[in-house]
């Protein structure tokens, strides 16, 4: 059979899951289904029979954990269980009119190593077997796939590829893409022949999506998992109706899909049921997609509008207090309002360790004080739906601008104790804020990334900040200036960047906090000659200093900069507002 002929006419029923019920199946087993290949190939010829004689006609393969990263380098023991899981699936289609798919899971990166080798492996292998189908499952972003599908269409031009994703119910992935947008971005780079989603959701929250979509141009697939699982006695287990399954299954055939399966937790019953209710062109209820809301225009940006108006803005950080006491807090914010500065700026945990939170914070500002505030947002302690919910609740209360940052780990002495998150890193994060604007927010956010005008390789730096403007960040907020190699970094990011910029200011305040920053605080560098000027000096000559170095700082860095940020040491607010009005004074 040609599959572009026969989803012409037909809906292409897939099998369901392979690792899930191979491991109800084989609880004494010590190793993963994959390897069954090898060691209990008759444990996976029946599950594959199994699904077939359920009615299923695509069938895949059962490599989807296999790959060198996987295996520990094991290059040899990969070629060998891929030919296994091959002939396995290619036995139990025999003398049936079923598609045989390459079944290539998602391969888990450490680091910022290149993946594309070991996609390309695998590729080359499934070729050299035989292979004309390919299944790209699992995934959250783009990744490689995009290349994998233009690889295999130059190899074997009249292959077909489905790459398919991980999809939660609020249709975004784990990378924080929303699903509609991924999937046509997918489409249309050439090479992909469908496109789909399955895993981590069940079949209502999937046809929910798609109930909203224009499937036009789009051959989609949707492959659930039985419900939701629960743990019973350490076990995870799948008890969603095969029944319910099937008539989900049957809608979204309604809605225009064109291929159905399952995943985790399927069974063959779920795809009997699915393929009786497909014979059954009764049972197959035409729906038609909801319309979209419709947009409706954002209140304006107090802080954004003065930026597009070429007012240079203060943007002034206060530390959150260690402790519920908020009285030097709330008294600092007020004073520095009421002195003029434009926004407030609250770190998110700085150094790891636990403050109060900033996005309350930032909220109780707006509210009370009438302040623009701008919450620092980490990817350290958050998973995705945790940084969603924060996300629209700062909307709902008037927060306008987040400044999103991967953030510091868990010092190490704590570890132990306290676990770090790290669902993503700030790249994905500004791409998922800035989907929330286009797709949920009446309120969208403007989104704000770090600058590290210190950096040793800022050329790295810069790089980091030119992909961020492509995830969505519109401006900077710099690391302190101390140095004159900074407020070169800071001219040529400058020349380089289409964001606005609000140039890092941290008066330093004594010698030993000069030295103190250059030894102990990552991402500062003060100047030798600023050090040597604190020397033997006392406080009140030391913050006379500070406010001269301060505005000198912020005369040399004017030209480049939209505004400027400027850091509060130890609560010493009284300090940023004699700065501020030295700066004006010079301006």
């Amino acid at each position: 059979m040609d599959i572009r002929s026969y989803l012409t006419d037909h809906i292409l029923l897939f099998d369901g899951a392979m690792g899930t019920l191979w491991a109800a199946r084989n609880r004494d087993a010590d190793f993963p289904c994959e390897l069954a290949n090898l060691r209990r190939p008759e444990s996976v010829t029946e599950i594959h029979c199994a699904y077939l004689d359920a009615g299923a006609k695509a069938l895949k393969t059962n490599t989807f954990a296999l790959n060198a990263p996987a295996l520990g380098g094991d290059h040899a023991l990969l070629r060998e269980a891929v030919a296994a899981g091959w002939e396995l699936a290619q036995s139990a289609a025999a003398g049936r009119e079923v598609f045989v798919f390459a079944d290539i899971g998602p391969i888990s990166q450490t680091g910022e190593e290149d993946l594309w080798p070991h996609y390309q492996e695998l590729i080359d292998l499934f070729l050299t077997l035989g292979a004309e189908h390919f299944l790209f499952e699992t995934h959250s972003a783009e990744g490689c796939l995009p290349q994998a599908a233009a690889y295999l269409k130059a190899r074997r031009p009249e292959s077909f590829v489905l790459c398919s994703f991980a999809v939660q119910p609020d249709g975004y992935t784990q990378d924080g893409q929303r699903s509609e947008a991924l999937l046509r971005r997918l489409s249309r780079c050439g090479g992909v022949d469908a496109v789909g989603m399955n895993c981590v959701s069940g079949a209502y929250h999937l046809r929910r999506l798609v109930e909203h979509w224009n499937l036009d141009g789009l051959c989609l697939s949707v492959m659930p998992n039985a419900g939701y699982p629960v743990v019973v006695n350490r076990r995870t287990l799948y008890d969603g109706d095969p029944a319910y399954f099937a008539l989900q299954l049957s809608e979204l055939a309604g809605l225009g899909a064109r291929i159905l399966g399952g995943c985790c937790g399927t069974t063959p019953e779920h795809i009997a049921r699915t393929a009786q209710l497909l014979k059954r062109p009764a049972a197959v209820r035409r729906v038609t997609p909801k319309a979209a809301p419709r947009p409706t225009a954002p209140p304006p940006n107090r802080l954004w509008d003065k930026l597009e108006a070429g007012k240079k803005v203060f943007a002034v950080e206060l530390d959150p207090p260690k402790t519920a006491d908020l009285g030097k807090f709330m008294a600092g914010a007020w004073t520095l309002k009421s002195a003029g500065a434009d926004a407030i700026t609250i770190a998110d945990c700085p150094i790891g360790r636990a403050r109060m939170d900033s996005s309350l914070l930032a909220c109780k500002l707006r509210r009370e004080l009438g302040i623009d505030p701008i919450p620092h947002m980490t990817c350290r302690d958050r998973n995705l739906n945790a940084t969603k919910a924060l996300l629209l609740g700062l909307s709902v209360e008037g927060v306008d601008n987040v400044l999103v940052v991967t953030g510091d780990p868990i010092p190490t002495a704590e570890r132990d104790e306290v676990k770090s998150v790290f669902n993503f890193h700030s790249r994905k994060l500004a791409a998922f804020v800035r989907e929330l604007n286009r797709t949920e927010l009446e309120r969208p956010f403007r989104i704000y990334g770090a600058l590290n005008v210190n950096a040793r390789n800022f050329a790295a730096e810069l790089d980091r900040a030119k992909k961020k403007e492509e995830s969505g960040v519109t401006g900077f907020l710099t690391q302190p200036v101390l140095s004159p190699e900074a407020v070169e970094n800071l001219e040529l990011a400058h020349r380089s960047l289409r964001g606005r910029i609000l140039g890092g200011i941290l008066p330093v305040v004594s010698h030993r906090n000069a030295c103190f920053m250059n030894s102990e605080i990552a991402g500062i560098t003060v100047a030798q000659s600023i050090v040597e000027r604190y020397e033997g000096l006392d406080r009140e000559r030391a913050e006379a200093l500070a406010v001269e170095i301060s505005t000198e700082i912020a005369g040399q860095i004017a030209p480049f900069v939209d505004g400027y940020y400027l850091m509060t040491p130890f609560l010493r607010y009284a300090l940023i507002v004699r700065i501020m009005e030295e700066i004006r004074r010079r301006a």
